[in-house]
Formats: C-alpha cells, sequence, structure tokens
C-alpha cells in the first residue's frame, strides 16, 4: 500500500506543501544552480563519507554551537529549541537531568533518557540497556548537535526512537580561548574556561564548567562541575585522538512534581515530603576514550575504545511503612558501576556500474556493571538518611551489534541508502540479599532483532531533493523497568518483551544559494508490545507490554534571510500519538493490579499535539539583537487523560555587544525568559502514583554574561 494512502488528510495536505513550496520560492527568487561541495563527515551510521546529509534520505538537523550564544549554557535543552520533533523541557529540577522525546519516543521517561539514542564524540552515553542521560554532555566546549529522526534511527541499534550527537570541535591554529561567566536570577551562576588549539605535534579542545543555583522552586539547589576533552595527533598517515569527560553534581535537591491544586496555591513550592525525606540526587561520572582512524586509498577505518564510571545515589520520598514489606528495596538508591564498551567500522568508496558506491560496515560490543544496593531512608525517627541494607544486586547488560551500510548513486538524480543491524543485549542480575521471607531474584534474559532500513532519494534540481524512507526498529526494557514484576512477586519482571517498531517517511528539502532553507516530513512509526506503566504504589513503578501505539505527523523547518543581518528561523510538529488496542492500567495510587481500561484511540501522555518555535536575530556590525517565541499545546499526564497540562506561549529576548580590543575581544550578553511573566507547566512526570503529574515552568527570569576571548 501506498504510505500516502496510511496517513490522514492533514498529513497529505504537508506532504503537498512540502512538494509546492520550494516550487513557489523558486519562482519567486531565481537561482543559478550552484557549485555543489558535499564536505567530509565522520565515519558513521547514516551517514555517508563525503556526501553531505542534503543528499541522503532522512531528516537530520544540525545546531551549530558558535560564541554568539547567550544564556548559561548548562543544559542542553538550551540548543534544541529550534529542532522539529524533538521536545526538550528543562524540569528546574537538575536532580532528574533534561526531559528529552523525538518523534514521542522517550515521552514517557520519568529521568533520564530513553528512547533514545544520545552520544558525545561517538562515545556512547545511553547504556547497553537503552537507559540515557545527557549531563556530562558540554554546551561549552561543542562545535554542533546533531539530532536525527525517523527510520535510519535504527541503524545506532537499541533503543533507538531517534539520535541526539554532541560533537567537539577540533583544536586549530589560531583558535580562541575563551572565559565565560553568566549570573542570573534564583542566584544561579555558571563559569566556564574553554581552550581550543594546538601546541606542537598535539590539537586539543579543553572545556571545564562550574554551575550552581538556589533554584526556582524551593528545594532545588544544584551544583554542578565538569570538565570535557579532546586532544588529537597524527599517527604516520593516521589519527589518534583522547577523549576525556569528568561530572560531579553532589546532592541535587529534588523539589518533586505538584499536584494541580499545588499549582495553583503556589508553582514555586516544593511538595512537602521532599522537605521531610531532603529527596535529594548525587551524580558523580568519569569516562575515558580512544579513537583510531585513518585512510588508505578507498578504504578508510575508526576503531573506538571507552570506558568509565558512574555512581549515583537517590534519596526517594517512601514513607517507613510500605518499607515494611519484606520484599520492598528502600527508599535509598545506590548504583555502582563501571562500563565500557569497543566499535569498529570499516568504509570504501568506489563504483557500481560506473555511478558512486560507499560501504560501510562494523561491529560494536557495549557492556555496563553495576553494583545496585537500596537501604531504609530512615533511622528510628529520623528521616532522609541512609539506614538498614534492603537490597544488594548485581546486574549486567551487554549487547553485541553489526551493521553494514550502503549509498549508491544509480542515476544522476537518484541515490539509495541501505543497511541493517543485528543487536542481541543480554541481562543477568545476580541476587545478594537473600534474607528471610526475601528469595533469590537472580535471573537473566536475552533479547535479538534485525533491523532493516532504506530510502531513496531523488534531485528534482541542485537546490531541491525529495526523499522516502522505511525500516525497523525495537526496544528492549531497561534495568529500571525490569526491576520489579507488576503481579507484585519477588524477582525481576523478565517476562516484559523488547517493542518492535515499523517506521516510515516521506519528506522534501530544499536549500538555496541565499541562505534560505526549507524542510518538510511526514511520517509514521506503529510500535507493537509498547511498555507502559502497569502499577505505581509505594515508591515502585511496575511496566506491561500493552499491545500496538502509533505516532505519525509532520515537521516543517524553515530558515529564512529576511535582510541583511536578519534572519528568521521557524520550526513546527504535529504530532499525533495514540494507543490502538486498549489494555488495563492502574487509576489510583494504591493500585496494584491494573483494573481500569484504556480505550483504542487514547492519546499517549507527555506527548503534545503540535510544538512551534521561531527566532528572528537581526546582528548588525558589533551588535546581536534576537527575540523567540516557544509554545506548546496541552499535554495528557497520565494513561486515562484524567489530567492535562495546558497548552503555552513563551517569549524570550537576547541582547549582546562586542568589542575587539588589544587583547582580544569582549562580549557582553543579557537574556530574558519567560518576557511576559506567562504562568505555565514546563514539564510533566507521567503516571506520577501520587498524582504530583506537574513541573512548574520559571516565572520572567533575567541573566547577564560577559565572555572574554583571545588568541
Amino acid at each position: 500500500m501506498h504510505m500516502m494512502n496510511l496517513l490522514p488528510a492533514r498529513c497529505r495536505l504537508s506532504a503537498a506543501c512540502s512538494l509546492l513550496l520550494p516550487s513557489l520560492a523558486l519562482a519567486q527568487t531565481p537561482q543559478e544552480a550552484p557549485t555543489r561541495s558535499l564536505p567530509a563527515v565522520e565515519v558513521e551510521a547514516a551517514r555517508v563519507n563525503g556526501v553531505d546529509a542534503f543528499a541522503l534520505p532522512s531528516s537530520s538537523t544540525t545546531v551549530w554551537i558558535d560564541d554568539d550564544r547567550s544564556g548559561p549554557q548548562a543544559q542542553l535543552s538550551e540548543a534544541l529549541g529550534g529542532v522539529p520533533g524533538v521536545l526538550a523541557r528543562d524540569r528546574q529540577n537538575l536532580a532528574q537531568d533534561t526531559q528529552l522525546s523525538i518523534r514521542g519516543f522517550g515521552a514517557r521517561s520519568t529521568f533520564g533518557v530513553r528512547g533514545v539514542r544520545v552520544l558525545v564524540d561517538g562515545v556512547p552515553a545511553t547504556m547497553p540497556d537503552g537507559q540515557g542521560q545527557l549531563s556530562h554532555a558540554s554546551l561549552l566546549g561543542a562545535e554542533r548537535i546533531e539530532v536525527l529522526r525517523g527510520p535510519f534511527s535504527a541503524l545506532y541499534g537499541n533503543s533507538s526512537g531517534g539520535v541526539l550527537q554532541v560533537h567537539t570541535a577540533r583544536g586549530r591554529e589560531g583558535d580562541p580561548w575563551r572565559l565565560r561567566m553568566n549570573y542570573g536570577a534564583d542566584n544561579t551562576l555558571s563559569v566556564g574556561a574553554h581552550l581550543r588549539g594546538v601546541q606542537g605535534p598535539v590539537d586539543y579542545n579543553i572545556a571545564a564548567n562550574h554551575f550552581r543555583t538556589d533554584g526556582w522552586r524551593d528545594h532545588s539547589r544544584a551544583r554542578r562541575e565538569s570538565l570535557n576533552a579532546r586532544l588529537g595527533m597524527a599517527v604516520g598517515e593516521d589519527r589518534l585522538e583522547l577523549l576525556v569527560n569528568h561530572l560531579d553534581a553532589p546532592d541535587a535537591q529534588d523539589p518533586l512534581g505538584l499536584t494541580r491544586a499545588q499549582v495553583a496555591e503556589d508553582p514555586r513550592q516544593a511538595t512537602s515530603v521532599a522537605h521531610l525525606y531532603n529527596t535529594r540526587k548525587s551524580v558523580r561520572q568519569s569516562q575515558a576514550g580512544l579513537v583510531y582512524s585513518g585512510e588508505r586509498d578507498d578504504h578508510r577505518f575508526r576503531l573506538t575504545g571507552y570506558a568509565g564510571q558512574r555512581e549515583v545515589t537517590q534519596f526517594l520520598a517512601i514513607p517507613p511503612g510500605p518499607q515494611a514489606n519484606p520484599l520492598h528495596a528502600g527508599g535509598v538508591i545506590d548504583l555502582d558501576g563501571d562500563f565500557g564498551g569497543l566499535d569498529a567500522r570499516w568504509g570504501w568508496n568506489g563504483t557500481l556500474a560506473g555511478r558512486a558506491l560507499d560501504i560501510t560496515a562494523g561491529a560494536n560490543v557495549d557492556r555496563q556493571r553495576q553494583h545496585r544496593t537500596g537501604y531504609e531512608n530512615f533511622v528510628g525517627n529520623q528521616l532522609g538518611v541512609r539506614g538498614a541494607l534492603r537490597r544488594d544486586q548485581r546486574d549486567t547488560v551487554t549487547n553485541v551489534d553489526q551493521f553494514v551500510q550502503a549509498w549508491w548513486q544509480w542515476t544522476e538524480r537518484w541515490s539509495v541508502l541501505a543497511g541493517a543491524r543485528h543487536s542481541s543485549v543480554r541481562f543477568r542480575s545476580d541476587d545478594h540479599y537473600i534474607v528471610g521471607r526475601n528469595p533469590d531474584d537472580s535471573g537473566s534474559r536475552r533479547y535479538q532483532a534485525t533491523t532493516p532500513v532504506a530510502g531513496v532519494s531523488f534531485e528534482v534540481n541542485p537546490q531541491w531533493r525529495l526523499h522516502a524512507a522505511m525500516g525497523r526498529g525495537f526496544e528492549t526494557p531497561t534495568f529500571n523497568e525490569l526491576g520489579y514484576r507488576n503481579d507484585g512477586l519477588a524477582g525481576l519482571a523478565l517476562g516484559l518483551s523488547a517493542a518492535r517498531s515499523r517506521n516510515l517517511e516521506i519528506g522534501s528539502k530544499w536549500h538555496a544559494q541565499n541562505g534560505q532553507q526549507l524542510e518538510v516530513s511526514v511520517f509514521r512509526a506503529d510500535t507493537d508490545d509498547e511498555l507502559a506503566v502497569a502499577s505505581n504504589t509505594n515508591g515502585r513503578s511496575t511496566y506491561r507490554n500493552i499491545g500496538s501505539t502509533r505516532r505519525q505527523g509532520a515537521e516543517l523547518s524553515w530558515r529564512q534571510p529576511l535582510a541583511q543581518d536578519l534572519e528568521l528561523q521557524v520550526a513546527w510538529t504535529w504530532l499525533q500519538a495514540q494507543v490502538r488496542s486498549s489494555y488495563l492500567t492502574c487509576a489510583g495510587s494504591g493500585c496494584a493490579v491494573p483494573d481500569t481500561p484504556v480505550e483504542a484511540g487514547s492519546r499517549l501522555p507527555g506527548v503534545p499535539r503540535q510544538q512551534a518555535f521561531a527566532r528572528l536575530q537581526w546582528q548588525p556590525a558589533a551588535w546581536q539583537w534576537a527575540a523567540e517565541v516557544t509554545g506548546s499545546s496541552d499535554t495528557v499526564v497520565n494513561d486515562l487523560a484524567t489530567e492535562r497540562a495546558p497548552g503555552y506561549a513563551v517569549v524570550n529576548l537576547e541582547a549582546g555587544r562586542r568589542w575587539t580590543l588589544p587583547g582580544g575581544d569582549l562580549r557582553i550578553f543579557a537574556r530574558v525568559d519567560n518576557l511576559l511573566d506567562q504562568r505555565y507547566i514546563g514539564s510533566v512526570i507521567v503516571n506520577d502514583g501520587n498524582g504530583r503529574f506537574y513541573e512548574p515552568g520559571p516565572d520572567r527570569r533575567g541573566s547577564l554574561g560577559l565572555q572574554w576571548s583571545w588568541r
């Protein structure tokens, strides 16, 4: 069946617009055919050596991180507002990290990132089980962020509803050094140093940052120190790089979510139990990677090895009563583990039937070992302290993957990109807490899948491309989702199946010589065995497979120069995420066995129907001025759709001025967020068992910064 027959009228209209708009623009602004320059890119899945992403049948966006950005640069969400299909929410809660989803995948995650693959300089920030984090990625030293959406995300393996990659620039001769400071509301301070350049045979890019805040909400104080470094040198004809990063985020306070009544009363308050139990989280992570790469005639290769250690301690607001159950794991989570992996890739560039052909193949092994302990969060009558041991297990998850990808320009105007990945993910847990009525909870489970993808691209003219793509993906449960069985018995939920998805996409890309860009795509993803919450009780979340779901919609990205030094950027997403087969869920916090039906056609929680972003930027001479509007429609917060966060629109302003002085460049910048002082819900906690679904966004906030650059 043709894909357009599968989509509703609104999507077909979007597809028609994607074909007509470039034609209209070309008619209004005739352009000579540009001389095409295809820049080389790093060898990686879903990219082709020497071929611009514009020519590939995939939806990808690159966000360039330049020296003219304002704000604290403390979280990646600051840079992702203009990417269609991406929901990156600052939760005003640094104990829980940025809330990230792509085309609705990952929206159910209550902490960290799941359903989306994250990589930093090619090193996974997503563990083999699919659970990831953004906290150690630094905007200060980054050159660009690449976001891949749609079918070709499956080439990155397990839990790849989308892919986000942070890239650090190589140091080059003449690169500036920078010192940067930003101070804003709520005693928020960010101080960073960024050193980049070449010293003898070594090029370097080193960024160190200190960030602290008292938090907009009560009980949300946090501090972070981070160090990121990329060092490289030539080894004969090849290149060797060392990648290092370190994060220390001690005792970030967690204000927890609020009920609707609490938001109306005081959106800045913390839930009372957050104070009572002093809810907080500490994270420390260190990792290093080595990359060896080179080319031999038409062949190229890259070998990557990495290793790291991560420690997490979290104090939860679980009352002592439920912990009297001998099967309860306690109210303090303590994780101490190491991780590492190897990745080997080979590529070849040649011809087939006289036409350009590029092949990439490789394999990777990743392993995470974690010592998970749980403790009571009380001692006698004292709450919020570490008490008696209640859980002691060692978890291991390993993936072994192989992949191949080929790009062939089989005619002058047609090209095809196809590939496949085979993944094998094995979970194992060894229980060392076998006390009284608490039995041995050890167990293991293996998941396997082969995920093929293919797409074609057609060159209407050198400025305009059409593409279509389709593929399959899969997503295993994370160790957190395997942690408890939904029948209340002891042991891991090893009966959970991996979710399987079928993805389709058609799109249009138009890039003009004068900087105009228009990209439109329509998409659909059908998922079987979707994972969802079965119950939330006594601080435990259990999960189940719920049958089939569908995510379909349209995306638009538009960049338009309006005059000299004046540019407009627009991004819009329409996304319909629905349940396609009914299932049972829990309707109340005390429910342990699902008993309330969720009907087919219900909206998936955590996914707004529409998102929009617009930025107007003017840069006359040494000045920079910008105005942003970001908005979202309402967001359902639970499976039963009994509550929802209302839609909102927020206006932000920026201003900056640069002075060239004898010793370097001085830049002073300011930013005002939520200029109109709107009350809104910035993020939601999906299916919170206590009905505390809402994390309010801040009121009007201002910040002032300065940056000193010298060579």
